[in-house]
């Protein structure tokens, strides 16, 4: 992977590219993650596929390039990033909050999408508890308590039966929490706050797309996953068997598959 940086307009996104390969796969992090995320599950597409990934704006190595990032701010970043690295047509796999971002493009760049890969992502906006569950996030950075998030978030991503086996990766999770920053962490809040449904666009796009989910998911209980499933049946569906929020670590070779059988066909 060659890693640079490439001008989004005005926002430096830090980027990494195999570089070859036919069809193109962007897979983008999740919140509080960066694309260190996938180090090890890229080894699973490069072969086959051109694969990019990069720190979204806010988090990793990317800027915080004001007070609230929107899904359609960070959409576009990512579709100027493409521009600049002249891919035109490219498949994206969003993970969790990547997944809203991926949803966004489709208002602007729907052209250059040949599919969308929802992993473990929602096509709904917040229900208000959840964004009064964010808003107290806000305030818990803002309070200097980041090291809160730090020690539950990873852990409730994870099946049960996959936390003592995965543990390393959860150690990693909580350090890249705590190396984020906390503008990046409020302003990628506010963002996911006013976000909108974008089912029924989804639906109607005629894009190519599927969603995965984790059986043990915590954020996404298996009840809400079959209500996405029932509203779109346009939509591919894979379940991992064993897997809560985080499938690609949690069973990457499965995962893996699932994404190149809709890329490749």
């Amino acid at each position: 992977m060659t890693e640079k940086f490439i001008m989004a307009g005005s926002t430096p996104m830090h980027v990494a590219d195999s570089e070859r390969g036919g069809e193109c796969v962007v897979l983008l992090h999740g919140y509080l993650e960066s694309m260190l995320v996938w180090d090890e599950f890229i080894s699973l597409l490069k072969d086959e596929c051109r694969v990019v990934v990069m720190d979204l704006p806010g988090h990793g190595v990317s800027m915080v390039d004001r007070e609230t990032h929107t899904m359609e701010y960070l959409a576009e970043c990512v579709g100027l990033t493409m521009k600049a690295l002249g891919v035109e047509r490219y498949h994206v796999v969003g993970h969790s909050m990547g997944g809203y971002v991926a949803l966004a493009m489709m208002d602007n760049y729907a052209a250059n999408l040949a599919s969308i890969t929802l992993l473990s992502s929602t096509t709904s906006a917040d229900s208000q508890e959840k964004c009064d569950r964010r808003r107290r996030e806000i305030e818990l950075i803002k309070a200097g308590k980041k090291n809160t998030l730090a020690r539950l978030v990873p852990h409730q991503g994870f099946a049960p039966e996959n936390v003592k086996r995965l543990n390393d990766w959860i150690e990693d999770l909580r350090e890249l929490i705590l190396i984020t920053e906390d503008e990046g962490v409020i302003a990628i809040l506010g963002g996911m706050i006013e976000r909108k449904s974008r089912g029924e666009q989804l639906r109607d796009s005629g894009i190519a797309h599927q969603f995965i989910f984790g059986r043990h998911d915590y954020y996404i209980p298996e009840d809400v996953a079959q209500e996405m499933i029932a509203a779109d049946s346009s939509a591919g569906v894979v379940w991992l068997e064993h897997s809560g929020h985080m499938g690609f670590l949690e069973e990457p070779e499965q995962c893996a598959e699932a994404i190149k059988k809709l890329v490749l066909g």
